[in-house]
């Protein structure tokens, strides 16, 4: 079949949404044969953002005596923020700011690397079941040039009004009235929601905001779809239509715990590739060659050095022989 017209319109083709699209996790291994397996959500090719969150990846509950638990060697960013929450376990993080601090079931590690940062993971001798959530954020362009900086969040649990045993903890953004203080570089909104078995939870979310429910635990219905662990269900911005408002219901017989991941749309391109974030290829090669340059022995200009991890850093790998293409 062809288009008849004789003067056929230019037409700007996107993926828009307009219902709840579920999307499903690839597995991706940390290492060698003995090493962790991640659901990794975002990035994919039906959607790489939602709203500034670009990177999701679910692990766990991991038994570290089975797979050593994760030992990530010194690596860079640029463009981002990464957001640690574990659900059991113990994760150390080091960086070449100095700072020394663990990530700990309930509490938020952000690290902003903005023009360049470097760090290492290491989950504790502590830790018998490693199971958490790793989230990156784009900073928007005015923002990805900024100064690394590290934050540390412990939110206060919330019992929302007319849902018995729900509990959320908000650790970005604003959610049910509770307010995160720690600085995002645009719009956003994360939260851990737990209901119990058979309930219900209604929440009021910001219209402009689109949203990522991530399960964990249990099974979502939301919007006529189910949902299972490690699978995100994404929910479009209701635009100009009024207050945006989501009703999340478990199963009964098991409790439903997620995350609930959402931000303005930013309506940028960039090129993501490896941990490197950036306008296009050339920004990204860039990053890469300094990297190298600095593991190599050469002046920390850019992303210094992680004191206190025992082992070398992690090299690059190899640019691909394609110019990189950016998402958007």
């Amino acid at each position: 079949m062809t288009n008849l017209e004789q003067a056929p319109s230019e037409l700007v083709c996107t993926s828009a949404t307009t219902g709840v699209e579920v999307l499903t996790p690839r597995d991706v291994p940390l290492g060698g044969v003995r090493s962790m397996t991640v659901r990794r959500t975002l990035p994919q090719r039906a959607r790489s953002f939602v709203g500034a969150f670009c990177f999701a990846d679910h692990y766990g509950p991991d038994d570290v005596a089975l797979t050593g638990g994760m030992d990530v060697p010194p690596h860079p960013h640029t463009g981002l923020q990464t957001v640690s929450w574990l659900f059991s376990g113990e994760i150390e993080h080091r960086d070449s700011l100095g700072t020394h601090a663990m990530v700990r079931p309930g509490e938020m590690n952000l690290m902003t690397a903005g023009r360049g940062i470097a760090h290492s993971e290491t989950s504790t001798a502590a830790t018998t079941v490693l199971h958490g959530v790793q989230l990156w954020t784009l900073l928007p362009a005015h923002a990805r040039a900024t100064a690394p900086a590290f934050d540390h969040y412990v939110p206060p649990v919330v019992a929302p009004d007319g849902a018995p045993g729900a509990e959320l903890r908000v650790f970005l953004g604003t959610l049910a009235g509770t307010t995160s203080p720690v600085r995002t570089f645009s719009p956003l909104v994360g939260a851990e929601v737990r209901v119990p078995a058979g309930g219900e939870l209604e929440l009021d979310l910001d219209p402009a905001f689109e949203h990522g429910l991530l399960v964990d635990t249990g099974t979502l219905e939301v919007a006529g779809r189910v949902v299972v662990p490690a699978e995100l269900a994404y929910l479009p911005s209701a635009g100009e239509d009024g207050p945006s408002r989501v009703r999340l219901r478990a199963q009964p017989g098991e409790d439903l715990r997620l995350l609930l991941l959402g931000g303005e749309p930013l309506g940028e391109r960039v090129v993501m590739w490896w941990n490197f974030i950036g306008t296009d290829h050339d920004e990204v090669a860039a990053a890469r060659a300094q990297w190298q340059a600095e593991i190599a022995g050469a002046p920390d200009e850019r992303f210094g050095v992680v004191p206190g991890y025992p082992g070398a850093a992690l090299p690059a790998p190899v640019l691909p022989g394609t110019r990189l293409l950016p998402r958007g």
